[in-house]
């Protein structure tokens, strides 16, 4: 034995024969408590033993007679494993006619004459001991029919030479088993096999089914070409009746195997350890079953209980032992024997009598951590004698936990079926006997479950995209989790193209391998959540092959292909396109489309072409790359099957007829040698065709014709093998020639001053000589009435199409003589015009003066320069002049209207209102009515030392080169007025550039409306000097000199509207405020007879420095920045632009706005900030008893 252990050790190498320690062996352990043994050990040597030596007849047979052949294995130890082999050491070959029984022999149904063969050898095979042992070789020879006459007819009659046949066919009979009836034992649990081997000729086949029953399903096996019938983990239900039909052509045969289950013992309920305290009573149980039913037998620590030392405690009935008010003496272990003929079970059971307190064997402060909303289990391994009580607590002061919420097991496990947050805390374990108590203490705590809130999702990509798998993991913050990406639940390929980080799985040029499932696996020590999707790589398909042409004819073939892959995208077609070798080779054209579920096309064919076909596959994603060309196919010659088409016939002379058409290409022309049948005649005579063939051309010229006569034409194609259909007759003319008459009866009618209306005769169609595309007529101005001289006739021409014999003439000029005429007009031009036809306009209303400027501003008048009206359209009877003023607010005037005679063209205006901008509407009359209006804006002066527009081109001659000179600026803070002089062509359009001066910015361009030569610019930066130059666009452009102002300083009064800022409000609220207070103050002091002497203060010390309130919106007037302070005059203020006012005018501009920084709006007129007239206030103030009112108060307190 082995020193420390209960192992027996043999060696059997250097202590012996084997067959010395062959026997039964068991084992037995003992101690103070008792002795328990093993189950019983049986030790037997292995046996290979050789075949006996025997003299094996050689075997003669005739074809078609059974046979078997034995071969009787020595029997060995374990059973050997028989199989028949050559002497090449090649299996034999088996089937349905020879087989290998369960015995080891083999079974011939019928023998053939290719079974002869004199090595038939069994092979015993003994596994344990590794070696083969070898049967003597059996020689079998089968004879055949000729063989067998020819050993006939040396002892026989002729007649009974020819009378030997071979074996007959006959019905099946039974090799294995014999009889009809046989019987099998098998026991529970092993393989039950069943073999029947039938012979007959032709060779039977087997067939098995149960009597009164099915066989079972999943257990049922055919072996040896069904010969062998296996039922697996066979049980008592197994048993029955089992029957193998053998049927042939010539009848069946069947044998009945009545099949028994025997079982060797098998626990029901084996005997289990007891451990009780004295005084307790107990039980031992020891259930078996088997077939047939075992023996119980009992032993206490290995010795019959019969002959084992009495205990009174113990008492025994059949398979169960009571013990009642046990001692610690009855302290043993009990075996339980369970035996019949097929085999034994032995159990050990220990009663252990023990008096013992609870100790509990957790550990104490165990934690444990649990997921929300699942199971926690909370251990309290315990041990005791008496069984100890199980109770558990939660918390300090707690009371002890029910089976209400809680499940106790009975191995003192605590169990919360769901756990939440609040079942964190400390439980403890209460273990209570007679003998004492023991407790312990556990913590849990509750984590939020991990989970994935945002999944990967389903993704179809195409083949070399990229792709990306998004993963969001939510979990309990006191948990770190690995995030694992699988592939088909293992790992991701060992590639770079696939990437990851927090949240996400990128695939980079995706390939057909990369499809699957993508799992995104998230770990914590606690527990673990996982999502997939799929990912589908598509492609386009790739493209077919094994093109191949079947039932060739004339004008069809049948094409077939193999698709390729669809790359995970269904083929919804397949587009077939050929190509002509012949005559277009290298270029593939459309053939013929399928749907994707065909591989095969009809496809129909013309003559003479040699035809290669390819396909394409096409998915959703797109069209695979065409095929390889299929074998090319040439296609007999034909008649051409179509004739040219867009057949016409136009003479290009007077005297020919042109005959065309679309010629056929060489894929229409079915055959070698193309040519054309031309035929024509006249249409409306009694001529014969005549006809000619030409070569493989588009035209035909015909000459000799009549001018412009009907013809009918035909082209008919033909080739080397026939003529194509007789095609259909088209009709042309021949050529046409100019029309000989000119329309008469030209009238016309005056509609109005711009509209006439013209009427003629028809041409007789004959003299037309070709296709009438209408009438022409020309017409031009013969003379206008109001400008004598014409240095230029201007005809003009209007085309009416068709036989239309009348027209209108639309955009006549109003008084103004015309003349006219008309002309036929056919396909080759023109023909003579008609005579001459004049009549004349009436008048009309003028256009728009060609200009008006204003020149000479002065303080009170403007002079206006005009140009007379380009169209007058009649004679001048006078020009009106409307004008009126426009204010500040750009509201405008009163309209004054005045008559100015037709041979003025200057005009001056007196006693306007000085710095004042008008607006002009200007037009002339006939007798008709008024013409079209010219407008224009001027101002009169501020006064006569300021700044004046200039004189536009007053009195001066136009330079020949144009220029422009003396570029001024008069600039205020954020504005300036630019002007210029211009000597040049009149109606040039200026344009004004301006930027900061030094400064490397681009130019600003702002455009001049009209031809003015003055402009405002706005918008400017306060105490900021500029450069400005002036140009002119359009073919002349040309650019002044550079001028550079400077804008004035800012004024804070201009810079913002003060009314909108934060801390004037809340400056208006504090004053408001204060004058509420005043207010109340003042009625207070009126009330008691006082005066309020902040009025008297007022008048006494007027503050310079304060405007009045504005009447108009109430806003406050505007602080003076005035530099001097001397006193003034008669309290007057002194003006907020830092000028002296004037002593004796009353509308002095002064009052009305700043010189120099007054505003100019876009077209340089002047515009002046208007603050209202002040009205003249007294010297003194006037005293009054009563409150003053709020507005001086505020005037007061400002």
């Amino acid at each position: 034995m082995k020193p420390g252990s209960g192992t027996l050790v043999i060696n059997i190498m250097s202590e012996g024969k084997a067959e010395t320690y062959e026997g039964v062996y068991q084992c037995t352990a003992r101690n103070e408590r008792g002795a328990a043994v093993s189950n019983n050990i049986v030790v037997r040597p292995s046996r290979s033993p050789l075949w006996t030596k025997e003299r094996l007849e050689p075997i003669i047979l005739r074809n078609g007679q059974s046979l078997v052949l034995p071969c009787r294995p020595p029997i060995g130890l374990p059973p050997a494993i028989i199989f028949w082999m050559d002497n090449s050491f090649q299996r034999l070959p088996q089937s349905e006619r020879v087989s290998q029984g369960l015995n080891g022999d083999l079974y011939f149904s019928n023998v053939l004459p290719e079974d002869t063969r004199e090595d038939y050898i069994c092979y015993a095979r003994f596994n344990h001991t590794q070696t083969i042992q070898q049967k003597q070789p059996i020689s079998l020879k089968v004879i055949s029919v000729d063989e067998l006459n020819e050993t006939i007819a040396a002892n026989l009659s002729d007649t009974e030479f020819y009378g030997a046949k071979s074996s007959k066919e006959r019905p099946p009979t039974f090799l294995t088993p014999e009889g009809n009836e046989s019987h099998k034992e098998e026991l529970r649990g092993n393989v039950l096999s069943l073999e029947c081997i039938a012979e007959g000729l032709p060779t039977p086949v087997i067939y098995w089914i149960k009597e009164d029953g099915t066989l079972p399903v999943n257990r049922t096996f055919y072996r040896n070409f069904k010969k062998t019938l296996q039922i697996t983990h066979v049980s008592e239900a197994d048993s029955g009746n089992y029957q193998c039909i053998a049927k042939n052509t010539l009848g069946a045969v069947h044998h009945t195997i009545s099949v028994t289950v025997k079982a060797a013992p098998y626990w029901i309920v084996a005997p289990q350890n007891l451990v009780l305290s004295p005084g307790e009573n107990g039980t031992l149980i020891c259930r078996a079953n088997g077939n047939p039913k075992p023996r119980i037998s009992w032993l206490t620590n290995g010795v019959p209980v019969e002959i084992a030392l009495d205990d009174p405690s113990r008492k025994i009935d059949g398979d169960t032992i009571m013990f009642s008010n046990v001692q610690e003496s009855s302290s043993a272990v009990y075996q339980c024997n369970a035996s019949n003929k097929y085999g034994y079970l032995l159990a050990n059971a220990f009663v252990n009598v023990l008096a013992e307190p609870p100790r509990i064997l957790t550990s104490a402060n165990t934690l444990y951590q649990v997921i929300a909303n699942r199971p926690a289990l909370l251990d309290c391994a315990f041990f005791g004698s008496p069984m100890p009580t199980i109770e558990w607590f939660k918390g300090t002061k707690g009371s002890a936990l029910h089976e209400d919420i809680y499940i106790l097991h009975d191995n003192g496990t605590l169990e919360i079926p769901v756990a939440q947050k609040d079942s964190t805390g400390t439980y403890t374990c209460v273990a209570r006997n007679k003998l004492g108590m023991a407790k312990n203490e556990v913590h849990l705590e509750i984590k939020d479950p991990t989970r994935i809130i945002k999944q990967p999702e389903y993704a179809v990509v195409q083949r070399g995209s990229t792709v990306s798998f998004e993963c969001k993991v939510k979990h309990d913050h006191t948990l770190i989790p690995t995030i694992m990406w699988l592939k088909d639940n293992g790992e991701l390929p060992n590639d770079e193209r696939f990437s990851t980080d927090k949240d996400h799985l990128v695939v980079s040029d995706v390939k057909d391998d990369d499809g699957g499932t993508y799992t995104c696996a998230a770990n914590t020590t606690l527990d673990s959540a996982s999502a997939s999707a799929v990912l589908r790589v598509v492609d386009v398909p790739n493209p077919p092959f094994d093109l191949e042409l079947t039932n060739q004819l004339d004008k069809s073939v049948q094409l077939t292909w193999t698709p390729g892959d669809d790359n995970n995208s269904p083929i919804t077609k397949f587009i077939i396109e050929y190509e002509d070798a012949m005559h277009e080779a290298g270029l593939w054209r459309h053939q013929a489309e399928v749907s994707g579920t065909q591989t095969t096309a009809q496809l129909k064919l013309s003559p003479y072409v040699n035809y290669s076909f390819r396909v394409m596959a096409e998915n959703s994603i797109g069209r695979s790359m065409p095929s390889d060309a299929s074998e090319p196919y040439l296609t007999k010659a034909a008649e051409p099957d179509q004739n040219p088409t867009a057949v016409e016939g136009l003479g290009t002379e007077p005297d020919n007829l042109v005959i065309t058409w679309k010629p056929l290409n060489g894929f229409q022309s079915n055959g070698p040698g193309l040519q054309y049948k031309v035929s024509w005649r006249q249409k409306d005579g009694d001529d014969e065709w005549t006809s000619v063939v030409v070569a493989n051309v588009s035209k035909y010229i015909v000459s000799g014709t009549p001018t412009f006569v009907p013809y009918l034409i035909k082209v008919q194609a033909l080739n080397d093998v026939g003529f194509a259909p007789e095609p259909a007759a088209v009709m042309g003319h021949s050529g046409e020639d100019l029309p000989m008459v000119a329309p008469g009866n030209v009238r016309v009618s005056v509609v109005n001053s711009t509209l006439a209306e013209v009427h003629w005769d028809p041409v007789p169609p004959k003299s037309v000589r070709g296709h009438l595309q209408g009438y022409r007529i020309y017409y031009w101005m013969t003379q206008s009435s109001s400008k004598r001289h014409r240095r230029h006739i201007e005809k003009k021409i209007l085309t009416f199409q068709g036989s239309k014999t009348h027209g209108m003439l639309p955009g006549l000029q109003p008084y103004s003589h015309y003349a006219l005429n008309v002309r036929v007009v056919n396909g080759k031009g023109e023909g003579p015009a008609s005579t001459d036809r004049g009549f004349h306009t009436p008048e009309g209303v003028p256009s728009a003066p060609s200009s008006l400027k204003i020149v000479n501003p002065t303080l009170d008048s403007l002079t206006l320069e005009w140009e007379p009206p380009s169209h007058p359209n009649g004679i001048l009877t006078e020009y009106i002049l409307k004008y009126q003023p426009i204010n500040s607010t750009h509201e405008l005037g009163p309209l004054v209207d005045l008559k100015i005679p037709a041979n003025k063209t200057r005009w001056t205006l007196k006693n306007l209102n000085f710095s004042t901008r008008y607006k002009f509407y200007f037009y002339a009359q006939t007798s008709v009515g008024s013409g079209s209006q010219i407008t224009e804006e001027a101002i009169t002066t501020v006064d006569e030392a300021g700044i004046l527009p200039p004189d536009v081109g007053a009195g001066k001659v136009r330079a020949v080169n144009p220029r422009i000179s003396n570029v001024t600026a008069a600039a205020a803070e954020t504005c300036a007025n630019i002007s210029w002089e211009y000597e040049g062509p009149e109606h040039v359009k200026f344009y004004v550039e301006y930027g900061v001066a030094g400064s490397k910015e681009e130019w600003r361009k702002e455009i001049v409306n009209g031809s003015r030569s003055f402009f405002g610019l706005k918008g400017l930066m306060p105490g900021t000097a500029y450069k400005v130059r002036i140009g002119a666009e359009g073919d002349s452009g040309f650019v002044s000199s550079e001028d550079v102002f400077e804008t004035g300083p800012a004024m804070a009064s201009r810079q913002v509207d003060i009314a909108t800022q934060g801390w004037f409000i809340g400056l208006m609220c504090a004053v408001a405020l204060l004058i509420l207070i005043l207010l109340i103050v003042c009625f207070i002091r009126r009330n008691k007879g006082g005066k309020y002497p902040v009025k008297e203060k007022e008048d006494a010390h007027a503050d310079p420095e304060i405007q009045p309130m504005k009447e108009d919106d109430g806003t406050f007037g505007e602080y003076s920045d005035a530099e001097d302070h001397k006193p003034l005059k008669k309290g007057s203020r002194t003006p907020s632009d830092r000028t002296v006012k004037k002593e004796d005018s009353d509308d002095s501009l002064v009052d009305y706005g700043e010189g120099v920084n007054g505003q100019f709006n876009e077209d340089g007129s002047f515009i002046g900030q208007y603050s209202g007239k002040k009205e003249k206030e007294p010297a003194e103030g006037n005293e009054s008893s009563e409150a003053p009112s709020p507005v001086n108060a505020m005037n007061s307190f400002v």
